[in-house]
């Protein structure tokens, strides 16, 4: 076998760092037990409609929902076709293999069907990625993306680095070549997934598009700083703090106790029996800034435990969800 080319990556102190605490954090997960099917559903949920939102698909987390159920759905023909298409991806997600060049291939002909006229196939021209009217990259030239492609993946299958890295450096790869005429992006963030899930399975759930969908400006700009350096590092800390925060914001175990946090204790007191609040404004009450963190320690073990509980449980994403306390919360009270 050939030695491929490896890209270019520095492993920083904070690039190590990370990778031990989000080593910590995934063996905590994995020692929960299996994700749920609930959980597993909903992330899968959110990490389509996130990762088609970084691409300006407009339907909301209800609407993917609906589309996921076989529901009809009022919206743009070719956004609907963007989300069948990437739910028929991640069914099929299992059936490739990261280092698997036709796999890859094969994925970007059911991500891409019918929105592009050569899905699954390299593209043929030269391309370059504008933000508005700038150029930030001009991509290598389509007579080398298939080397360039190959080789990399060949790295991928060979390399000693640690899979959180060479996942993140993969992703930044596949950007930096753009090897199809579209869907570079959602490519990009489908087959990291799909490594860092070879790695443990259980990061096949995790949505971490759904921090790259909230924090847009700074992934384009780590691509920007990557593109700079002629090196993937500034990629690799921003998909590595990603992660790692993907894993804070996850919800508690299916199996919990029915210990009172202090957290749970602070949310509870800020809520009168009868109310019916926005979370956005329990945040306020509570004097909190950081959403992942006022949902993975206040609002999910609440509702894990239901001290509280949605207004409206069949639509957990919705723009108009208020929580109220239950009788079990309102007895905690007092």
């Amino acid at each position: 076998m050939r030695k491929p080319q490896s890209p270019p990556v520095t492993l920083t102190p904070r690039i190590l760092s990370l990778v031990a605490e989000i080593c910590e954090k995934v063996g905590r997960w994995s020692g929960e037990g299996p994700v749920s099917p609930r959980l597993r559903r909903d992330n899968r949920i959110r990490t389509i409609q996130a990762s088609l939102a970084i691409e300006n698909n407009s339907l909301s987390l209800d609407q993917v929902t609906a589309i996921l159920e076989g529901k009809r759905v009022l919206g743009s023909p070719r956004e609907i076709q963007e989300v069948r298409n990437a739910i028929e991806c991640y069914d099929r997600f299992s059936d490739w293999k990261a280092a698997s060049v036709e796999g890859f291939l094969a994925a970007h002909g059911i991500m891409m069907r019918a929105l592009v006229d050569d899905p699954g196939v390299f593209r043929h021209g030269g391309v370059g990625i504008y933000r508005g009217s700038q150029l930030v990259h001009m991509a290598p030239p389509a007579d080398r993306v298939e080397h360039l492609t190959r080789d990399l993946f060949l790295w991928l299958e060979t390399t000693d680095h640690h899979p959180l890295i060479t996942s993140s450096v993969l992703h930044y790869e596949i950007e930096f070549i753009h090897p199809f005429s579209d869907g570079n992006g959602r490519m990009g963030r489908l087959w990291q997934s799909l490594a860092l899930a070879s790695w443990h399975a259980e990061l096949a759930w995790l949505p971490v598009e759904s921090l790259i969908s909230e924090r847009q400006s700074e992934y384009y700009a780590a691509l920007g700083a990557a593109d700079r350096l002629a090196e993937a590092t500034p990629f690799v800390e921003f998909m590595l703090n990603a992660i790692h925060d993907a894993l804070e914001a996850l919800p508690p175990s299916d199996q919990v106790s029915d210990q009172v946090s202090d957290q749970v204790k602070s949310l509870l007191r800020h809520l009168a029996a009868g109310e019916e609040v926005p979370g956005a404004e329990l945040m306020q009450r509570l004097g909190l800034k950081h959403r992942p963190a006022f949902r993975k320690n206040y609002l999910n073990p609440a509702l894990a435990q239901s001290w509280i509980e949605m207004t409206d449980p069949d639509s957990p994403r919705s723009p108009v969800q208020r929580y109220r306390l239950t009788q079990k919360g309102r007895r905690v009270k007092h």
